[in-house]
């Protein structure tokens, strides 16, 4: 039974995926026509679920069993690439589109409620993330994870999720409830490249990490998952100084007045 729960579990990331790709593809065709959707935004979602497909594809994920550079790549693809490319495909405002008015009204209740201004916020899912990374390889749960189908299923169901919920609160296009600022959200980046960074280095020297495998295999991969890395959170950076917008400045509404000795 938990076999067949573990394959279940290892499959669905795929199935939705697939789904998501096709139904966001058919949403996106609807809207084009209707009010207009711009095409770079279909073709990051699209290039997203790829990712997670190639990532959990059974050629990928062999490599990722029998070399940990491979492990270290599938890591990029599905914790942090193909998170980035799915929410920068603004999937949640394109579905408010497309939704009957009144379930539109609800899906906005609730994006505004407590439950979205918790998941809009950095902090939260900071903790999901780069704490999940943390207790990925400074635990037991890395070793684990290579003995139990389930565990390994469920880790890289954490990645997806941990990645999805950190991209969207930094910098995610879809409307949110109680978006922190972007200074705020710049110093979670700060610390999620640093706690990133650290776990890289200490993975390419062996020292502190739970993970026991060849140095050769442990070197390839601090050195793909520093260097993979630092890239793919430059390009969130990006995204995140794209959505800034600069407060307008309030003119000045007194009239200067004249000294006592104007004519």
């Amino acid at each position: 039974m938990i076999d067949l729960a573990a394959r279940l579990l290892g499959w669905a990331p795929l199935l939705l995926a697939g789904l998501a790709g096709a139904g966001y593809a058919w949403a996106a065709a609807l809207e084009r026509g209707r009010r207009g959707w711009p095409s770079r935004r279909t073709a990051s979602f699209l290039a997203g679920t790829t990712m997670v497909v190639l990532a959990l594809s059974p050629d990928v994920d062999a490599w990722a069993d029998r070399d940990f550079a491979g492990h270290a790549a599938q890591h990029l693809l599905l914790a942090m690439l193909a998170p980035l490319l799915l929410v920068l495909g603004a999937p949640t405002t394109l579905l408010l589109r497309r939704l009957p008015h009144h379930t539109a009204r609800r899906l906005g209740r609730l994006l505004h409620g407590p439950v979205g201004r918790v998941l809009a916020h950095p902090v939260p899912a900071l903790v999901l993330s780069s704490g999940g990374l943390v207790a990925l390889y400074l635990t037991p749960l890395y070793e684990l994870s290579t003995r139990h189908e389930l565990v390994h299923a469920l880790v890289h169901v954490h990645l997806l999720v941990a990645g999805l919920l950190f991209t969207w609160a930094i910098a995610g296009p879809d409307p949110a409830a109680g978006r922190a600022s972007v200074r705020a959200r710049l110093v979670a980046l700060g610390v999620a490249v640093a706690v990133h960074a650290t776990l890289s280095q200490l993975l390419h020297a062996g020292v502190l990490v739970r993970v026991d495998e060849p140095v050769r295999e442990m070197r390839a991969a601090g050195s793909l998952m520093y260097f993979g890395g630092d890239l793919i959170e430059l390009l969130l950076a990006l995204a995140l100084l794209a959505t800034w917008r600069p407060a307008p400045r309030r003119a000045d509404a007194q009239v200067p007045h004249r000294s006592a000795g104007a004519g």
